[in-house]
C-alpha cells in the first residue's frame, strides 16, 4: 500500500466499493462528506463498469472535491474477471492513509464524528489495530432496526478469538491500520475477502468493537446476503482453508479453523461435493481434518443403523453414498498417507 511523505498524507483512507448503486451511493458519499475530523482524509472509490447511473454521480462529487476523491471508474466489470479482491486488488494499492476505513456503496455512515472517534481510539491504544463499531440493519422493506444480524462474542480482541468465532464486523463500521504491505498468494483465490483481510490486520495487534451506533448496513442488497446456506458455508470454509494455508506458523489460529472447516463438513456432508472437497484441502492438516470428518460421519450413520432399523432402507441408502463419497476422497485428494 503506498506511503508517501508524512505531510501530504491523509489520516484516514476511506475506501468504497460500488456497482449499480444509483440508488444508495449518494447517501453513501454524503456520509463521507460530513465527517468532521481534525485530519484530512480521502476517499478511494472504485466503481466495476456500473450499467446505471452510478458513475455519473461519483463524477459529480468527484469534480467538486478533486482534493479529496480518487475514482477509478472501470469500463468493463472487473469481478467477473478476478471472481473478488475489489478492495486489495484496485483500492488498496492507491491509498495513503495511516488508516483505512471500509464503507461500500449501498451502505452508509450516520455518525459526523464517526472517523474521529475511531482513529482517536487506536491512536490513544497502540496495541489495538482495527476497531468497529455498532451498526443498524436498513431491511428490504425499508425498516431501520436494531442489528439482528450479528451478537459479537465476548472476548473478541485476539487474532485466535476472530479465527474461532468468525466474522462478526458489518464493513461499514471497520477502521484498521495500513499494515499489509503484500497479499499472500493464497488471498487471491479467497471468496471471502474481508475475513482474510482481517486476519491478516490482526497479526500485528487486537482488534476492539465500540458501542457507539455510527453507520446503517442495507441488509439483502448484496450476493452474500442472497445465498442459500450451503453455499455461503461452504465459501466461508474455504476462506478459513486458504487463511489456514497462508498462517501455517500460527498454531493457535489453524486450530481454531480447523475445528470450523470440522463443523462445516458434519453440518453439509450430505451437501458437499467431491470437487468441493478437493477444493477444500489446501494443506495437510484440513486433509487431515475432511479424512476424520468422514470417518466420524460414517460411524454416526452405523450407530444409527443399529439404533433405527425402522429407517434401515434410508439409512443403508445414505451410509452407501457417505461411503462412496469417502472412497472418492481418498483416492483422488490423498495420494499417500
Amino acid at each position: 500500500m503506498e506511503k508517501e511523505n508524512p505531510h501530504e498524507i491523509p489520516m484516514v483512507s476511506i475506501c468504497c466499493l460500488t456497482y449499480n448503486h444509483e440508488k444508495y451511493v449518494k447517501q453513501a458519499l454524503d456520509g463521507f462528506l460530513m465527517q468532521k475530523t481534525n485530519f484530512p482524509f480521502e476517499i478511494v472509490i472504485h466503481d466495476d463498469a456500473s450499467t446505471d447511473n452510478t458513475a455519473n454521480i461519483i463524477r459529480e462529487y468527484a469534480d467538486k472535491h478533486p482534493d479529496v476523491f480518487k475514482p477509478l471508474l472501470q469500463t468493463e466489470n472487473q469481478r467477473s474477471k478476478f471472481g473478488g479482491g475489489m478492495n486489495p486488488r484496485f483500492n488498496f494499492p492507491r491509498v495513503k492513509g495511516k488508516y483505512i476505513a471500509i464503507c461500500e456503496g449501498d451502505d452508509y455512515w450516520t455518525d459526523p464524528y464517526k472517523l474521529q472517534k475511531q482513529v482517536d481510539f487506536l491512536e490513544n491504544n497502540q496495541e489495538y489495530v482495527l476497531c468497529f463499531h455498532e451498526v443498524k440493519i436498513l431491511k428490504p422493506d425499508g425498516e431501520l432496526v436494531a442489528d439482528y444480524i450479528t451478537k459479537v462474542p465476548e472476548n473478541y480482541q485476539m487474532q485466535e478469538d476472530f479465527a474461532r468465532y468468525g466474522n462478526y464486523i458489518h464493513a461499514p463500521s471497520v477502521l484498521f491500520k495500513n499494515v499489509i504491505e503484500t497479499f499472500p498468494e493464497s488471498f487471491w483465490k479467497t471468496p471471502v475477502g474481508d475475513f482474510f483481510i482481517y486476519m491478516l490486520v490482526t497479526n500485528y495487534g487486537k482488534m476492539i468493537k465500540l458501542n457507539d451506533v455510527m453507520s446503517v448496513y442495507r441488509a439483502g442488497s448484496g450476493v452474500w446476503s442472497t445465498q442459500s446456506a450451503y453455499p455461503k458455508n461452504f465459501r466461508t470454509a474455504y476462506a478459513h482453508a486458504l487463511i489456514i494455508e497462508s498462517m501455517e506458523e500460527n498454531k493457535k489460529v489453524v486450530q481454531a479453523l480447523l475445528e470450523r472447516i470440522r463443523l462445516f463438513l458434519l453440518r453439509f456432508y450430505e451437501n458437499i461435493t467431491v470437487d468441493d472437497l478437493k477444493k477444500l484441502t489446501t494443506t495437510p492438516e484440513v486433509q487431515q481434518v475432511v479424512y476424520e470428518s468422514l470417518q466420524e460421519i460414517i460411524q454416526e450413520k452405523d450407530r444409527l443403523l443399529e439404533k433405527e432399523k425402522e429407517n434401515h432402507v434410508d439409512n443403508v441408502a445414505t451410509k452407501h453414498l457417505i461411503t462412496k463419497l469417502f472412497k472418492q476422497v481418498k483416492k483422488k485428494i490423498w495420494k499417500s498417507r
